[in-house]
């Protein structure tokens, strides 16, 4: 699909039906006829268009003459496609934004809230001419939503940290094991993005304002602080897999315990009444109260037998 908008200062931000100087065109997952229709309305090269469809392309930084591409990973939402189910995960996934002539292009494989935002005009400022700004605004949203996404990861981390003090099952291991995944993906490709950032900062195609240079340092920092969050999140994470592997472990040992004492207890009186079962001469068998002896000495048996389990620590 293949999207045209538009906004200046004079211009309120609207949706236009075809190119135009200044506009910005979002292409979601355009199909090959699409593709090769901008490719040759606005002369961009294929190469351009879909390279960033591929869900492994690195972020990079690349310029020629007076165009320009730049790929970075932005994070997306993933929901699981089971029936009443809200269980999900974060991903990253490639979002190419090209500089041609006076229009820019973003290209990217599934929607994101990112660009959605900018659809939907909830960007302070937002204007397709100005490209520079759209840019950075594009980069600064970009981290505002790994943050974001960083500081679930951390309370999905501490909630399964609180059910598997009591747990014997392997699911929150499993879920810790996809939010480690996610931090995984958030490293590589922050790091990417860093990398990108510093390059724009040399780059000799942009012509930055002072407060646009202001701005390139602020989502530098926000990079910087979101790849050091996610370092120290990833740390915790793989110190509480080993740890809670070794919880889980011994929490279904004291289970077993707790089944082996009473399995012991039981088979007392299962022990009392196979010995006055057999069908051989027992003493006192002869007794008025001799039903009422042994249910007696059972239950004092039974209960020496707790008992002592219980000082042991074995209940």
């Amino acid at each position: 699909m293949v999207e045209f908008f538009y906004a200046s200062e004079k211009e309120r931000f609207a949706r236009i039906d075809k190119v135009r100087p200044g506009c910005w065109i979002d292409m979601l997952a355009p199909t090959e006829a699409e593709i090769q229709e901008i490719s040759r309305l606005l002369a961009v090269d294929l190469d351009y268009l879909k390279d960033p469809l591929d869900t492994e392309e690195r972020s990079r930084l690349e310029i020629e003459e007076d165009r320009l591409l730049l790929i970075i990973d932005i994070p997306v939402v993933e929901f699981s496609q089971e029936e009443d189910s809200t269980d999900f995960t974060i991903e990253t996934l490639p979002l190419g934004i090209i500089f041609i002539r006076d229009s820019i292009i973003t290209v990217c494989l599934k929607k994101t809230p990112i660009l959605e935002e900018f659809k939907m005009n909830r960007i302070k400022n937002f204007t397709t001419v100005n490209r520079n700004r759209f840019l950075l605004q594009l980069l600064e949203k970009t981290a505002t939503y790994y943050l974001r996404y960083l500081r679930h990861i951390n309370r999905k981390t501490d909630e399964n940290e609180f059910r598997l003090r009591q747990s014997t099952k392997n699911q929150e291991l499993f879920e810790l094991l996809s939010l480690e995944k996610t931090l995984v993906y958030f490293t590589t490709s922050l790091r990417s993005n860093q990398n990108v950032v510093r390059k724009m900062m040399r780059a000799k195609l942009f012509t930055w304002s002072e407060e646009d240079r202001d701005m390139l340092e602020d989502v530098q920092i926000e990079f910087d602080q979101a790849m050091e969050m996610t370092q120290i999140y990833s740390s915790i994470l793989s110190s509480l897999m080993d740890s809670f592997a070794s919880v889980i472990s011994n929490n279904l040992n004291i289970v077993m315990k707790l089944l082996t004492s009473i399995t012991i207890v039981l088979a007392i009186p299962t022990m009392v009444a196979s010995f006055f079962g057999m069908n051989v001469m027992l003493p006192y068998q002869s007794h008025p109260y001799a039903f009422a002896f042994i249910i007696g000495g059972t239950f004092l048996l039974v209960g020496l037998t707790v008992v002592f389990l219980w000082k042991k620590n074995l209940f």
